[in-house]
C-alpha cells in the first residue's frame, strides 16, 4: 500500500484492509462513506459479527472554498490523543482506538452504536437539554483537571504544536486579521499570549459538531488539534458555538444564552480548586470574542450563518474588541442583546462589506 490510498474510494479500502490482515480475505463487510467534515476521510465499516468501525485518514488540503492546507500525519496526533484521553476523560465518553497506519494515514475506532445523533444537529434544531450542557462542561473540566495533575508527562507528550498552529491559529486568528484589519492588534496579541500559555491538555475543537450523543450520555469525537497549551482556548472555542446558535436559532436566543451560562458556571465549579483558575476567565472572554470573528470572517466560516448573520456577529464582535466585558456572563448578556437590537433594526448592505 501507498499514500496514495482514498479510503473514500470502497475496493481500494478493502484490498488495503484484507492485506494489511485487519479483515479476512472472504470477510464480507459494508462500507459507508460519512460527513467528515472539510479535514479528513471518514468511513464506516460494518463486519458481519457485529463488530463496526470508523475509519479516518487526513486530507492535505482542507474541503474549504480558500487554501488551506495543514499535514495528513495530524492524524496519528489524533491517536495520541485518543489513548490519553480514554485515561483523562469520565469513563465512556472516548471512542476506543482500534488500529493507525502512519503509512497510508490511517485510523480507526470504534464506531459509536446506533440510534446516535449529532449534538450540534440536535441544537440547530432547537432541541437543547440543559443536562446535555452540564456534560458537557464536565467533560472538558474533566480532561483539564487530570491532565494538569500529570502535567509534566503530558506537557513532553503533547509538546507538539503544529496542528494547533495550522489548524486553528493560523486559519482561524491569523487569517481573521487580514480580512477583519481593527482585529488584527487584539488578534496578534492574543497570538502572542496563546504560544506562551501553557497549562494543561487542550483539546483545540471542543464543539458540538465533535460530540455524539448515545442513549443520553455525550461521546468526544476530533482530537487531531490536541496539545498542551491554554485551557481558555477550548472554553472560547465551545461557548462561540452555543453563542452562535443564539444568533442563528433565534426562537431559542434565551435558552442558548442560558445554556453558554450554565456551561462556564458548571466549568468554573469544577476548576476552582486549581491556581491557573482565577486568571482564567479574562483569557476566555478574548478567545470567545476572537472565535466569534472567526467563525464569520476566519476560513472555516459557520456553514448555518447568513449573509446578514455573519455580518452582525462580525459587527458585534468587534464592538465588544473596543470594550471587553469584564466576565464571561456580561459578554453573553452583552452579546445576546446586540442580537435582540438588530433582530429590531436590521441593518443590510453597508459600505465596504464583503461579499
Amino acid at each position: 500500500m501507498t499514500e496514495e490510498l482514498d479510503i473514500e474510494q470502497s475496493d481500494a479500502l478493502l484490498t488495503y484492509l484484507r492485506h494489511a490482515g485487519r479483515i479476512g480475505t472472504e470477510e464480507r463487510v459494508i462500507t459507508t462513506n460519512l460527513a467528515g467534515g472539510v479535514s479528513n476521510r471518514t468511513v464506516l465499516i460494518e463486519r458481519p459479527t457485529g463488530e463496526a468501525w470508523v475509519l479516518k485518514q487526513g486530507l492535505a488540503k482542507l474541503r474549504v472554498s480558500v487554501d488551506w492546507v495543514s499535514s495528513p500525519s495530524r492524524i496519528h496526533q489524533e491517536a495520541l490523543g485518543m489513548r490519553w484521553l480514554e485515561r483523562l476523560a469520565p469513563p465512556g465518553t472516548i471512542t476506543p482506538l482500534i488500529f493507525e497506519d502512519p503509512d497510508v494515514h490511517v485510523l480507526a475506532m470504534a464506531a459509536v452504536p446506533q440510534p446516535h445523533e449529532n449534538w450540534k444537529t440536535l441544537l440547530l434544531a432547537g432541541r437543547l437539554e440543559m443536562d446535555h450542557v452540564e456534560q458537557f462542561a464536565r467533560l472538558l473540566a474533566t480532561i483539564h483537571l487530570n491532565a494538569f495533575t500529570c502535567r509534566e508527562q503530558v506537557a513532553v507528550i503533547f509538546d507538539d504544536c503544529s496542528f494547533f498552529e495550522s489548524l486553528r491559529i493560523e486559519p482561524y486568528y491569523r487569517y481573521t486579521a487580514t480580512q477583519v484589519p481593527p482585529s488584527a492588534p487584539f488578534l496578534d496579541a492574543l497570538i502572542g499570549d496563546t504560544r506562551a500559555c501553557r497549562l494543561t491538555l487542550v483539546h483545540g475543537d471542543y464543539s458540538p459538531k465533535n460530540i455524539l450523543v448515545y442513549r443520553g450520555k455525550l461521546i468526544l469525537l476530533d482530537h487531531e488539534v490536541i496539545h498542551f497549551g491554554d485551557p481558555a482556548f477550548d472554553l472560547g472555542f465551545a461557548l462561540t458555538h452555543l453563542l452562535s446558535k443564539a444568533h442563528h436559532v433565534h426562537h431559542c436566543r434565551a435558552a442558548f444564552a442560558a445554556a453558554a451560562n450554565h456551561y462556564w458556571r458548571v466549568y468554573q465549579q469544577r476548576v476552582s480548586a486549581v491556581s491557573w483558575g482565577a486568571a482564567l476567565e479574562e483569557r476566555a472572554i478574548r478567545h470567545t470574542l476572537a472565535c466569534l470573528l472567526a467563525r464569520v470572517a476566519g476560513r472555516s466560516p459557520l456553514e448555518y450563518l447568513s449573509h446578514d448573520e455573519r455580518l452582525h456577529q462580525r459587527d458585534s464582535a468587534l464592538a465588544l474588541l473596543a470594550d471587553l466585558p469584564r466576565t464571561l456572563p456580561d459578554l453573553i448578556h452583552q452579546f445576546t442583546e446586540r442580537l435582540n437590537s438588530y433582530a429590531q433594526h436590521p441593518k443590510t448592505d453597508r459600505p465596504g462589506d464583503p461579499r
